[in-house]
This record gives C-alpha cells, structure tokens and sequence, in this order.
C-alpha cells in the first residue's frame, strides 16, 4: 500500500525508558576507536571512568530501541530490505551525562515524497529522570520503492561545506576489528560481522556501521577542533555518503565557520565518500 501521510504524519512511536552507565559509554568509545594511544591523557578520558567523558554521539545509543515501533505505524508500510539510513543528528539540549536513567518519546515528523522513494524523519527526544530535555534525535530513512504518493519533495541538501580549500585534515585509521567492537554497543546487523551475509549485499568483506563512522569523524572534530572539550557540542549531523571497511584511514577534512564546524570524511584507500553534509554546532 503507499504511503498515506494523513495516517502516519505525527503518529507517536510510544514511550520508554532506559539507563546507561560509565561501561557503556567506554564501550561506545573503544567502538569508534578511543584509546589511541592508550595512556595518552585525553584518550584515558574516554577509556578509563576516572574523568570520563563521552563523545556526543554516544545520543544516537539510547534511543536506537525506539525504531523499532516505525513499523507499526498506520499509512507506513514498507520493506524493511529496501530501507536506508540517509542521514542523523543530534541535538543535545545539556551535556551529556556519562550515567543516566532516562524517558524517550518519538514521532514521526516529516515525509517527503522523493519520487522514487520516501523519505521519513523520526524525532525521538530524550528526558533525564527530572524530566529534563537532553537530547533530540533526528533519524531520516530512505525508504526506497515508497514514493509517488504525492507529497512534497522537501527541502534541499543541508550543512554543505564551502567552496574553499578546508582548515585542515585528520587522519583516523581504524582497526581491522572495528565493527565487531561497535556492534557491542547495540547493533548486531550481520552486515557488520558475517563474510557471508556481507557478500549477499554486495560487498567484499563486512562493513563499519554508518553510526560507527559517524561517532568516529565526531570524535576526531572534538579532539581536534575543540580541545576535546565534548561539552562544546550542541548539534551534529551528517549524511551517510558511502561506507567504511574495518582497518581503512579515515581523512576528515573541515572548515571552521564561527559556530559551526563543517566536515566531510573519505576512505583514504579508496578515495571514496564516506560522511558528507556534515556539521558540528559549537555551544555558545
């Protein structure tokens, strides 16, 4: 059945509550490669509880669990094989706590009608046990096959970077068990893990997950850019224009533009686009 905004369009994904603690945030950390060296001060931060801290992405974990009720949603059938995650931010109202019980709620937000695909945005925000704002996600999902129900094809490509040389390029390589690392965290797509299920999709070996190289090219902006101060980070998002392979550097280039740092990641190996309309907005 296609697509039928007047069902879906603001339709409550439900309520839930969760927790995390200092493990999980080293986890997710060691995930998307900290503890490179491993005595080294700042990466100690993020490795050892004593002075932890986490990388703002880490808001991206939490709320993974609250997807699921997408397919439940009236006027929103589709193909869970065809679905894409096209892009994600975060909003981060406070920083983030290395420890926290908290209460999530998600809707969908927005549908646009791309023509040969749907592209659907899921808001889901996150309060602290006070009830508190914290963080808001922004999820957009590209439902392939979905399209021609006759919305409106929505707004352009956001965050593009200028059309300049960048301030400066950082190298990040990854380690060749990266994405079994990362999928701890909560992702056990055997994309990420199976020889085989990876070459039924098309690749050659399994892939790093896109919320991997997303936590991955915020955590080299923070170290780099702002002192590894990660409380500077009030919103991220990135588009995923390609994907990683376990053991390849990562060059992520940026440019400073006052309260926004813009950046784009490739494969150094292959010279392949992996993050892109990417930006990093700086708390005032």
């Amino acid at each position: 059945m296609p697509i039928d905004p007047s069902k879906a369009l603001g339709h409550e994904l439900g309520q839930g509550t969760g927790s995390w603690t200092k493990d999980d945030v080293i986890l997710y950390n060691l995930g998307i490669g900290a503890g490179n060296p491993p005595t080294d001060p700042n990466e100690l931060e993020y490795t050892y509880e004593k002075n932890l801290k986490a990388v703002p992405s880490f808001a991206v974990i939490p709320t993974f669990g609250s997807m699921g009720g997408v397919g439940n949603v009236p006027g929103l059938e589709f193909n869970f094989a065809m679905l894409l995650h096209g892009e994600q931010e975060i909003i981060l109202h406070k920083p983030l706590p290395v420890e926290a019980k908290v209460t999530t709620t998600g809707r969908v937000a927005e549908l646009w009608d791309k023509g040969k695909a749907c592209l659907c945005v899921l808001e889901v925000d996150t309060a602290d046990e006070n009830g508190e704002p914290l963080f808001t996600n922004r999820f957009s999902l590209f439902l392939r096959g979905e399209g021609g129900f006759g919305g409106e094809s929505g707004p352009g490509p956001a965050n593009v970077a200028p059309d300049r040389a960048p301030d400066g390029r950082i190298e990040v390589p990854t380690l060749p068990q990266q994405a079994l690392l990362y999928r701890l965290s909560g992702d056990k797509n055997p994309l990420h893990a199976d020889p085989e299920f990876a070459k039924m999709a098309g690749f050659d070996t399994p892939i790093i997950h896109g919320l991997c190289s997303y936590g991955i090219t915020c955590k080299a902006i923070v170290d780099h850019c702002l002192g590894g101060d990660v409380d500077k980070v009030a919103g991220y998002a990135a588009r995923f224009a390609g994907v990683g392979f376990p053991g390849e550097t990562y060059l992520i280039d940026y440019w400073n533009e006052g309260d926004k740092i813009y950046v784009e990641a490739t494969s150094k190996e292959r010279d392949a686009k992996i993050i892109s309309n990417c930006a990093v907005t700086i708390r005032s």
